[in-house]
């Protein structure tokens, strides 16, 4: 076994059912240490000396997975936060799975951040790598950044910081009803929560240019440039997905799977992803020579991830799809950053509007929630007019334009009808 070293940050479904898993399964890990500040889950996985279960989704089923040797260590114990120190001094590879980069520096001196900054001052590893898995096509450059302003002693030349582009769906099963039906395996012994993955393992990520290195995890796909291939993730698999999540919201579906037969809807997908999304990303990076990048690439990338997306051992709840609605309809991300990259190469996004404005009605129906301000409150979504659209946009915006703004709020007006009528009934 080779001297690698691994250290996670959060213990998720992509931690637990991607990262750790391959980890363990390579065989090239002499410890691999997961940070974790759920109490319950530290817990439960200690009591089963360090095993845990992931199930993962298949296209005829679910096979339960048993990964063993993992230590989680929760920073927040004084003991742990010491243990987890002496391990980032070793680590060769580290990796931060958390809900977005905003986490890095949530907790102070627990922080991500300053965990991995004084960690490291010792490190005696040849050579360190650190993924990062916030969703974020700047995660790695926002992390370093971050990092090195605590500790100058990083930029050696033996560290690199990589992106990722994760295109593997996965969710935590809370509902004993439906971790019974489904038959899932339980995190652990005693805790009422089950990791679901499916089984899609093509995970790229940036190369490797440390000389001499040679990563613990050998089943990345390794990209020159990763960007290209995180827009596709972004303003493709992640905008497809919300908006089919959006619009099932307001036809009152519970599942991704009941959308499956929706054959309306489905062709409203695949007319985002091929003719807005995929043609935007066609044009803007044919130059790779990348067959993704083709009409038939994208055609096959498309198709798989609709089937996949509605895969119905996956279970994936339109609650889940839709949640964090805000983040969602941010003006830079996953659907009007799509919207605004089909403007730029003049194509009109007319199905991806569709689902901006479904976002729209579930952002209103949970006002509360989102503590939408009581002036852009509006009991019907189909009554909005385009100053009333502007207003909300403004705030999801922050307050920021761009220069498609006024034709995203007409066309997002104008998407009222067929909205209305799709989602009649």
């Amino acid at each position: 076994m080779s001297k690698h070293v691994f250290t996670g940050f959060g213990f998720g479904p992509i931690q637990g059912g991607l990262f750790a898993k391959e980890a363990f399964q390579s065989g090239s890990f002499t410890r691999i240490v997961v940070a974790e500040i759920d109490a319950d889950l530290v817990s439960a996985v200690r009591a089963n000396n360090g095993s845990y279960y992931v199930n993962v989704a298949k296209a005829d089923g679910i096979e339960p997975l048993r990964i063993d040797h993992v230590e989680l260590l929760n920073p927040n114990v004084t003991v742990d936060r010491g243990s987890l120190l002496d391990i980032l001094a070793q680590s060769t590879e580290i990796v931060t799975s958390l809900p977005s980069v905003s986490f890095y520096e949530s907790g102070r001196s627990n922080s991500v951040v300053s965990l991995i900054a004084e960690g490291l001052k010792n490190n005696s590893a040849e050579a360190i790598i650190i993924y990062t898995a916030e969703n974020n096509n700047q995660a790695a450059e926002i992390l370093e950044k971050a990092v090195k302003e605590k500790n100058a002693v990083l930029s050696k030349g033996r560290m690199q910081f990589l992106n990722t582009a994760i295109g593997k769906m996965s969710r935590v099963v809370t509902n004993p009803a439906e971790i019974g039906e489904l038959k899932l395996k339980t995190i652990a012994p005693g805790l009422n929560r089950a990791f679901l993955v499916e089984q899609f393992n093509r995970i790229l990520v940036s190369r490797t240019r440390i000389e001499g290195f040679k990563p613990g995890i050998e089943v990345f796909i390794e990209k020159d440039d990763l960007l290209p291939f995180e827009e596709a993730k972004l303003y493709g698999h992640n905008a497809i997905h919300s908006l089919l999540g959006f619009i099932g919201a307001v036809k009152g579906a519970v599942s991704m799977t009941e959308l499956k037969d929706d054959k309306v809807l489905m062709q409203i997908g695949r007319n985002a992803f091929l003719k807005e999304s995929g043609a935007a990303l066609i044009k803007k990076h044919a130059r790779l020579g990348d067959e993704l990048f083709t009409e038939a690439g994208y055609e096959v990338f498309a198709d798989d991830l609709l089937e996949r997306m509605t895969n119905p051992f996956l279970g994936d709840t339109i609650d889940r799809v839709t949640r964090d609605v805000v983040r969602k309809l941010e003006m830079d991300g996953r659907v009007f950053g799509t919207i605004q990259l089909a403007l730029e190469y003049g194509i009109e996004p007319k199905n991806m509007v569709l689902g901006a404005l479904a976002g729209v009605a579930v952002l209103l129906n949970h006002a509360d929630e989102y503590e939408l301000p009581n002036n852009l409150r509006r009991s019907n979504w189909r009554e909005l007019d385009q100053v009333q659209i502007e207003y909300i946009l403004k705030w999801l915006w922050n307050g920021k334009k761009n220069k498609h703004t006024k034709q995203i709020v007409k066309y997002l007006k104008r998407a009222a009808k067929h909205l209305e009528e799709l989602t009649a009934g």
